[in-house]
């Protein structure tokens, strides 16, 4: 071909190419006079095909000032950042990205931006493709022109993590001008009601990280988003109920906390601990300080059901209560149920705790752990092929070089304390479908006050959950586990009475969990669960040749639980919603076992024993059932504010034998039997939810009642271990608690934190029930959680991004105590009478903590995040009483005052992340 015509066809090409470009950019003609960057693009995507893509929060401060005459986009780009450093790319499909620093490269995969089907214009597995700019790009949901008489749509979809693919529990997802709100439920779905048009999305997970997304609603649609769960270089533990959350969801009483940001809360001895956590929340309280034992709303420590995904762990303390059982590298997130329990929980009378295990992430290999004066934890995780995730997590102590810098003198001098716990969980996703996810806990301690008592406890579970998905509005999931909890005490003292000591509780449970969503307004939840008991009361056998002791053997127990639920959340408009359910529980204790009989009518006591009863293997002695109710509302007063109300039904089959206020390892659990009876309960609560400023304040106050029966409580001087006639030493109690609850919190800015204050009352009765003796004669007493005034002030202020200091101020009422007020002579020996039970207290508790958080860098790229935890626990030094006793001394009786940390304990902690 001629060089020349050549040439001349390349010419009349390249110039058609260009008036053809050139006939396709549309021209801009407007006075844009000292408006927000923001309100700009959007007058530019009204009148014309742009669409931009940027982030409004770093473009705040871009303001335009410029007058345009059909001019180019481009051209007035150019002019508006002229001398700054942003920079823009315009796409194919007239898609604009604003960048800082540098032009984002817009060649895209063909097809990236085409239509996956009607609901969604871009596909949603390809959101995180695009990274910060998914937050930013305009989603069109439904089908244009749809049913134009109808003004407003319904909006659904699933949060899930970026990370791992987990869905994401308590995200609220709001809109930006009419903050129309929902909250997603634990398998990350949620739905919200909009006018048509559009819309900015506010994504906030429960740790505070918010995301957004432009979306235009032409009619009902799903909206599936994948968003990060924290910035990478946090791992921490953040307390909060979750903005907006409060205002919308149905159940009262609910905490909330996530992982986002752990170790902001100053912890004992630089150990992050999830439970203590919780004590920051109104309603929630210890009576020791060294304990991870809780009490909910004036109850007992075990009538709290402690939940590891669906595992029951039976003593969720490490090293005398000093530290949870929890590793906080594998924990996803905590709630807890203090108000109306959800109608799949039942079991225990106070409260449930659910931990919700952490899942390993599927992209690559990597880990965290952490170093700090008394203990180090280690955590692995990452995929396996491509459908299976794994992580494995372990910790342990290093205390003793501690307990043997005290004094010679000291009591605990020569003490020693250990213990490890191992964690490991792994996901297998078959298809969409079906997942199969197991999960697994040990744990084990050893400890001595002196070399010749040796104390030890360990908890195990396992359990395997099979999550099938049969559509979009049906999911099933099976559970299958194993749970067991044993101490011991080996005593030495002296060679021939040295014994072995032995208890075990172990349980195998069955459940079956299935949510229905018929439609927009019902989500039906339905399920079977059942619970196999057995239950070892007790062994002691000689230790070592010289021993002597008689060896004892208690006979087992054994029990069956057998629980039917039934639960719908009813929308019934935009402003009201109920929720209301059932279960039954039908509880049977059986042989073998020997059931002594007693005259009937007459108090329990030895004195009215008539005899013995066998049964043999498998028979039925005694059987009880009863209904539970769950019934629970919720009124949006305005989109910022919200009244609730709730009534609860618990029962409890299993109780906790302990002569102590707190969790102890010589605690033993007892199955309800002929004479023991199952532990009931009812809660009345009513609640009002205020958010002032969207999300930056967040109000709220609960008023409770609760009425309990067949409560244990003691005989003086009572024996717990190796009791055979345990029903001889216990009353059945009638309780009763009420009281009011106030939490305020600031949720955004650079001074973050809560304050939370808890009047509250709980009281006991000896019940009417044929009783030789009653305590205080009959009349109400303060029970051992009586603490009338509780108050927590938290407050996080961020000095930079690296440096944050945090501040944890607690005081509570002191607890209860019966002492002894005078003394007389009797039978020739001077005697000491006591007051009636818990009719003092001991001096008030108030302790402050303070600690900083160093971090390392925010470099993406780097071989491991790391950051530092420094502190002091009981900063002001103050010496709280733990107990008050009394102990004769010269023929005297002298009063003694227990503290555990009556100095500051400072701390640091090295964490690390890769």
């Amino acid at each position: 071909m001629n060089k020349r015509l050549l040439i001349a066809l390349l010419g009349v090409f390249c110039l058609s190419f260009g008036l053809a470009e050139a006939q396709t950019q549309e021209k801009i003609t407007g006075l844009f006079a000292g408006v927000s960057f923001e309100r700009f693009a959007e007058l530019i995507e009204k009148e014309t095909s742009y669409r931009f893509v940027f982030d409004p929060k770093l473009m705040e401060e871009v303001s335009v000032n410029i007058q345009a005459k059909e001019g180019k986009l481009d051209d007035l780009l150019i002019a508006i950042f002229q001398g700054s450093s942003w920079k823009f790319s315009i796409a194919a499909d007239n898609r604009v990205f604003i960048t800082s620093g540098r032009k984002m490269p817009i060649e895209f995969v063909r097809g990236y931006f085409e239509p996956k089907n009607q609901v969604s214009k871009l596909a949603t597995d390809q959101q995180e493709d695009l990274g910060a700019f998914a937050r930013n790009m305009r989603y069109e949901i439904g089908k244009d022109k749809e049913d134009p008489a109808q003004k407003t749509a319904v909006l659904s979809g699933k949060v899930s993590n970026i990370e791992n693919g987990e869905p994401m529990l308590g995200t609220v997802i709001y809109e930006n001008i009419g903050f129309q709100k929902s909250i997603t439920d634990e398998n990350g779905y949620y739905q919200i009601t909009l006018p048509k048009g559009r819309h900015t999305l506010i994504i906030q997970n429960p740790g505070g990280y918010q995301e957004q997304r432009q979306i235009e609603l032409f009619g009902n649609g799903v909206l599936n988003m994948e968003v990060q769960e924290s910035f990478l270089s946090l791992d921490e533990v953040v307390v909060s109920s979750g903005a907006l959350s409060n205002i919308n969801k149905l159940e009262m009483g609910v905490q909330s906390i996530s992982m986002a940001e752990v170790k902001r809360l100053p912890a004992i001895l630089g150990e992050v601990d999830v439970l203590r956590g919780i004590l920051t929340m109104p309603g929630v309280n210890t009576v020791g300080e060294a304990s991870v034992g809780f009490n909910v709303r004036g109850g007992a420590a075990d009538q709290n059901l402690i939940l590891y995904n669906q595992s029951t762990v039976f003593n969720p303390a490490h090293v005398f209560g000093f530290f949870s059982a929890f590793n906080p590298d594998m924990v996803a997130g905590v709630e807890l149920y203090k108000g109306s329990v959800p109608v799949n929980y039942g079991g225990r009378l106070s409260s449930v705790l659910q931990v919700s295990p952490k899942f390993g992430r599927s992209d690559k290999i990597g880990g965290s752990g952490g170093i700090g004066i008394m203990t180090g934890r280690l955590s692995l995780e990452g995929p396996i092929g491509e459908k299976t995730t794994f992580i494995l997590g372990g910790r342990s102590t290093y205390s003793d070089w501690a307990l043997n810098l005290l004094d010679d003198e000291a009591a605990l001098n020569g003490s020693r304390a250990s213990f490890y716990d191992f964690n490991a969980n792994v996901r297998h996703i078959f298809n969409e479908k079906n997942h199969l996810e197991v999960t697994s806990y040990i744990s084990k301690d050893e400890f001595a006050f002196d070399p010749d008592t040796t104390y030890s406890y360990q908890n195990l579970n396992v359990a395997a959950t099979w999550r099938h998905f049969y559509n979009e509005q049906l999911e099933a999931r099976f559970t299958a586990g194993y749970d067991a909890y044993q101490f011991g005490i080996i005593g030495q003292d002296n060679p021939l009475n040295a014994f072995d000591f032995n208890f075990d509780v172990k349980q195998v449970h069955l459940r079956t969990d299935w949510e229905y969503r018929k439609d927009l307004n019902h989500i039906y939840k339905f399920g079977l669960h059942a619970i196999q008991y057995q239950l070892n009361p007790g062994t002691n056998n000689p230790f070592g040749t010289e021993s002597i002791v008689i060896p004892q053997d208690l006979e087992n127990e054994q029990a069956r639980e057998l629980a039917i639920y039934f639960g719908d959340e009813w929308t019934i408009n935009e402003r009201l919603s109920v929720s209301y359910g059932g279960r039954y529980m039908l509880y049977q204790f059986y042989g073998p076992n020997t059931v002594k009989e007693y005259v009937p009518g007459a108090p329990i006591i030895e004195s009215n024993l008539t005899g013995e009863r066998n049964f043999g293997k498998g028979e039925t002695i005694q059987t009880y059932h009863g209904p539970e109710f769950r019934l629970s509302g919720r009124y949006n007063l305005t989109n910022q504010s919200s009244i609730k109300a709730g009534f609860t039904t618990t029962r409890q089959n299993i109780h906790l034998l302990s002569n102590t206020s707190v969790i102890a390892p010589t605690d033993s659990w007892k199955l309800s039997d002929s004479y023991i009876k199952p532990q009931t309960g009812g809660q009345f609560s009513l609640g009002y939810y205020q958010n002032i400023g969207v999300t930056k304040f967040e109000f709220s106050s609960e008023v409770y009642y609760r009425y309990m029966s067949n409560i244990l409580d003691y005989r003086s001087g009572a024996s717990i271990i190796l009791n055979e006639d345990i029903e001889q030493d216990v009353f059945n109690s009638l309780g009763r608690a009420y009281g009011i609850e106030f939490l305020l919190k600031k949720n955004t800015g650079i001074l973050k934190g809560s304050l939370a204050y808890t009047y509250s009352r709980s009281l006991l009765r000896t019940s009417d029930e044929p009783s030789i003796e009653k305590i205080n004669q009959g009349a109400f007493y303060s029970s051992n959680f009586d603490q009338p005034h509780h108050v927590v002030l938290v407050a996080n202020y961020e000095l930079s991004k690296r440096i944050n200091a945090s501040l944890n101020g607690n005081y509570s009422t002191g607890r209860p105590v019966t002492l002894p007020i005078s003394k007389f002579e009797y039978g020739g020996s001077e005697r000491v009478y006591f007051s009636d039970r818990n009719a003092y207290r001991i001096p008030d508790y108030f302790r402050v903590d303070l600690s900083v958080n160093l971090e390392g860098n925010h470099k993406v790229k780097k071989l491991a995040h790391s950051s530092w935890s420094v502190g002091v626990y009981n900063v002001l030094g103050r010496s709280n009483p733990y107990s008050v006793y009394y102990t004769p001394v010269e023929g005297k009786l002298r009063g003694y005052q227990l503290s555990i940390f009556a100095k500051p304990i400072p701390f640091i902690t090295y964490n690390f992340r890769f």
